[in-house]
């Protein structure tokens, strides 16, 4: 069977990973120059604390590729063939790092696949990928399928600032609107690759109803996780608002980790779907 591996900023809940045998790689966080290994050293509670409390933004970083390569051998001494699905290689030097520890693996096809987005924008694609190999796909059935989701794959967040966005230094648009960082709530697509801001509104109740109405104007969708950046109450509510939208969805709410949340800060709202 094939395997399938990807790194700890999928945001993949742990029953879907324990059930669909994904092997996740932890990156590591860094806050203050002090780094953490993600879900091993650093829980997802332990990390909202200190992006709370903390003066910078936290990073996020790469594994050495001597790392990824450790982790392929091992699974090499039970498969010939790998599918690897890493963050987009414009947010991290995670897809470069495993691209090297493939190469030093010989005798083991190993794919490396750029996902181009964050979150479970592509923890979908491994979810899938992972499905396909338990159902007997080969390896170019799975990278078959990854790259026909990949255009699929939405995510929309609205957030309750644009404080994190502004810190972190990464997002050029965002400096026009700096007079602004305390008067709006925007929302967020992130698509191949790309942060782009869809709508403004003034308060997170039009936000979350514009999110809403957003996604509905996407159509008919395959799969959805409701995220949340440590905003529990206001997850569940507007999972109950799509839930009324798609009564034939799947109730689904994850607590999104160090990527989305260094970049939308705390009490952010998003959904990760894809479109049929």
């Amino acid at each position: 069977m094939v395997k399938i591996v990807t790194d700890s900023t999928s945001d993949i809940p742990s029953e879907l990973v324990r059930k669909l045998g994904i092997t996740v790689v932890p990156s590591y966080v860094t806050f203050s120059g002090k780094s953490y290994l993600d879900g091993v050293e650093l829980s997802r509670q332990q990390f909202y604390e200190k992006l709370i409390s903390s003066k910078e933004i936290p990073s996020t970083a790469a594994p050495p590729p001597a790392f990824y390569e450790q982790v392929y051998r091992s699974l090499a001494e039970d498969a010939e063939e790998m599918v690897s699905i890493h963050l987009a290689s414009k947010y991290s030097g995670i897809y470069n790092s495993a691209q090297v520890g493939a190469r030093e693996v010989a005798g083991t096809r190993i794919a490396v696949v750029d996902s181009a987005q964050i979150t479970m924008g592509y923890g979908w694609l491994v979810v899938a990928a992972a499905e396909a190999a338990q159902a007997g796909a080969s390896y170019d059935e799975i990278l078959d399928l990854v790259e026909e989701m990949k255009p699929r794959m939405r995510v929309l967040a609205a957030l309750g600032t644009l404080e994190y966005l502004y810190r972190g230094g990464r997002v050029s648009w965002v400096r026009a609107l700096v007079g602004t960082l305390l008067r709006i709530k925007p929302i967020l697509e992130i698509r191949t690759g790309e942060i782009n801001l869809v709508e403004r509104a003034r308060t997170t109740r039009n936000a979350l109803s514009r999110l809403l109405a957003l996604v509905q104007e996407l159509g008919l969708l395959e799969r959805a996780v409701v995220l949340h950046t440590n905003a529990p109450d206001l997850a569940s509510s507007f999972a109950d608002e799509l839930q009324k939208l798609d009564p034939g969805w799947t109730r689904f709410i994850t607590q999104a980790g160090v990527t989305i949340a260094s970049h939308a800060g705390p009490g952010a709202v998003g959904v990760a779907c894809v479109i049929k």
